[in-house]
């Protein structure tokens, strides 16, 4: 492994391999509180009836073995990893997208865990903190969706990084979760599984001889011609491509920013990272169309990646700022690696 790397990988995990125990070996002291995304949470015991909003946060609370918990679910990208797929049968759905107040508190839950704070933050599509807070219900939103980041109505509506996104924060979240459901030695090994992963990711990297210098990362767009969002310069692609040696052609401090195909063009990026995932909100969603735009279009038709077929398909979820970012750091490395052996 390249010294810069080791040095990049020891920094992106530095933060959670010191982090401070928030429990001892027999369990949760509680009442517990945690400062989380500005507003305090505090539990008095282990909650037993958990509504997860965002398939990330419902991934986590599953690896955690708190499945028998969940009794309600919302935002869904695609189906669950293969080794949580058999707790899927047994999940609630309240919603494939953002799901209703109403049908959040009808399921008596004693906590949100959400991933991301527009659904449950100031402006909240779901709800507020404190409307949850005014039932006696708990809320908690993932540290990756707004540490070192900011929403305002001046940016999209995925808001502004002003610093990388790090594993730290995904270390954070277990830790933090692990301690309010009183399931520490879980969490403990997931974290532990997740810095063996990335290890080996990096090291399996290496058997390109030859790393593509530059990526693009395509999640969709409202039109399948129109201007695509893509990655920023801070959030997890940003991340992935730091672990493996590439450069982001795109320089905004957006987490997907919308930049038109011909000032793509302009930067003519080596690889192109395009999301797969089930949703059909737009019709850019579909990956396949993704790729025949790419290889039809006269504009992205000429681009590097496209002539070289260095096209990657990475599960959308795996872009999104989470612990999904091992899978996606997994992914890249795999298409590199197979990219490296076609040419």
């Amino acid at each position: 492994m390249h010294a810069y790397r080791k040095i990049l990988v020891a920094a992106s995990l530095g933060i959670s391999l010191f982090a401070p125990t928030l429990a001892d070996a027999s369990g949760t002291d509680y009442p517990l509180t945690l400062d989380n995304c500005g507003h305090l949470l505090t539990v008095t015991g282990p909650p037993q009836r958990a509504v997860s909003v965002g398939q990330a946060s419902t991934e986590l609370l599953l690896s955690l073995g708190l499945g028998s918990r969940i009794v309600g679910t919302g935002v869904w990208f695609g189906p669950l990893p293969e080794a949580l797929q058999t707790a899927n049968a047994n999940l609630p759905r309240l919603a494939d997208n953002s799901p209703s107040f109403e049908s959040v508190i009808g399921t008596r839950p004693d906590i949100v865990v959400a991933q991301y704070t527009y659904d449950i933050g100031a402006t909240g599509h779901v709800a507020r903190p404190e409307q949850l807070h005014a039932l006696g219900v708990a809320s908690y939103v993932s540290p990756s969706d707004c540490e070192g980041k900011a929403t305002t109505a001046a940016t999209n509506a995925d808001g502004e990084r002003h610093r990388l996104y790090s594993l730290g924060l995904v270390d954070r979240e277990i830790a933090e979760l692990g301690a309010v459901f009183d399931v520490n030695p879980a969490a403990d090994r997931l974290r532990a599984d997740l810095h063996r992963r990335v290890d080996n990711a990096v090291a399996n990297g290496q058997a390109s001889p030859q790393v593509p210098l530059s990526v693009l990362y395509w999640f969709s767009s409202s039109r399948l011609a129109g201007d695509p969002w893509v990655a920023g310069k801070y959030g997890a692609p940003e991340l992935i491509s730091q672990i493996l040696g590439l450069r982001n052609v795109i320089d905004s401090a957006e987490e997907w920013p919308s930049v038109g195909w011909e000032s793509i063009a302009e930067r003519d990026p080596d690889v192109i990272v395009l999301a797969s995932m089930q949703r059909r909100r737009y019709d850019a969603d579909d990956v396949q169309a993704k790729l025949e735009f790419l290889r039809n279009d006269p504009v992205t038709r000429h681009l590097k990646a496209v002539r070289n077929n260095r096209l990657i398909v990475v599960d959308a979820q795996n872009l999104n700022p989470s612990m999904n970012v091992v899978d996606g750091i997994e992914q890249v490395s795999a298409g590199l690696r197979a990219s490296a052996a076609r040419q």
